[in-house]
């Protein structure tokens, strides 16, 4: 077998990033995404491509938040690794699959090569998602009207609201951060995210019981993408009362008056109880991704 050579892409020859197959949909799941050509890497074998990988940020981000493409033909697992590891960016990895891939094998087949690939390359496995997609036809979901929403102008309030929703947490990613630097990182790295977002600071806002309790938060977003649910979050003391649901509609009704045409939103499958609201709320999964990150970025 010839070597694998490892190529960066430019404007040139992004052309090269196209000549591989795409079992997965990864190319009808970006439809709304766009990749930088410099950001984007290929394995060829022979002058076929065997592996690429397209990492993803913002208009304005100097450096990539993510990859978030990753494809490698069967057969190729080392050409696949060799990608990641000798790449300038060591970032977290999402695979955007089909949400049925479990279910048919040539499709599971095509995600454990990948699997494979990352892990050979250091990566671990962090959390598999549910993603969602609300359009029209579903209708809005209504709103139960228990609680009071308002802005805070204050990021402050956030943030100690984010402290103490995450200290009883399933999120994945939240926990990762409590491992790492404890509440305040996990909370200070939801506040960076809501202001990456391209969406007003305006949106964010309070929700408190009609007694003027705080229940919880919710920040209707729209990340480079499109409008997608930011951020639900209920306080320990008020859990038990369904009120995830409350504000998931909300954030819903939010975004449609602000204009939306679709919503998107996430959570971890281990998620049983967000994973329920978003089914309520008229939310289907029409993806899954899994995450993986860098086995080097944890902590000792």
């Amino acid at each position: 077998m010839t070597d694998t050579v490892i190529r960066a892409l430019d404007e040139s020859d992004a052309h090269l990033f196209d000549a591989h197959p795409d079992p997965l949909g990864a190319r009808a799941a970006h439809q709304r995404t766009t990749h930088r050509p410099d950001w984007k890497r290929v394995a060829l074998r022979d002058g076929t491509v065997v592996a690429r990988g397209a990492w993803w940020g913002g208009p304005d981000d100097e450096q990539p938040v993510n990859l978030n493409w990753f494809d490698v033909a069967e057969g190729e697992v080392e050409a696949g690794a060799e990608l990641l590891r000798s790449a300038p960016w060591q970032v977290e990895l999402e695979l955007n699959l089909p949400g049925d891939w479990r279910e048919h094998p040539d499709l599971a087949a095509a995600a454990e090569t990948r699997f494979a690939a990352a892990r050979a390359a250091g990566y671990e496995l962090l959390v598999e998602r549910f993603l969602y997609r609300w359009t029209p036809e579903r209708g809005l979901p209504e709103r139960p009207g228990r609680l009071v929403f308002g802005p805070e102008p204050d990021d402050a309030v956030f943030f100690d609201a984010l402290r103490r929703i995450h200290a009883a947490t399933l999120d994945a990613h939240a926990l990762k951060a409590i491992e790492e630097g404890g509440l305040d990182q996990a909370a200070r790295e939801e506040l960076e995210f809501f202001h990456w977002c391209p969406s007003p600071r305006e949106w964010w806002q309070l929700a408190r019981t009609p007694q003027g309790e705080l229940a919880g938060i919710h920040i209707p977003a729209h990340n480079p993408s499109g409008p997608t649910i930011g951020f639900i979050g209920v306080l320990p003391e008020h859990r038990g009362h369904g009120y995830a649901y409350d504000l998931l509609a909300e954030c819903t009704h939010f975004l449609v008056e602000q204009g939306a045409e679709a919503v998107t939103g996430a959570t971890d499958r281990g998620n049983f109880p967000m994973a329920a609201n978003f089914t309520k709320a008229g939310f289907p999964v029409v993806r899954e991704r899994i995450n993986f990150h860098p086995a080097d970025q944890d902590v000792s």
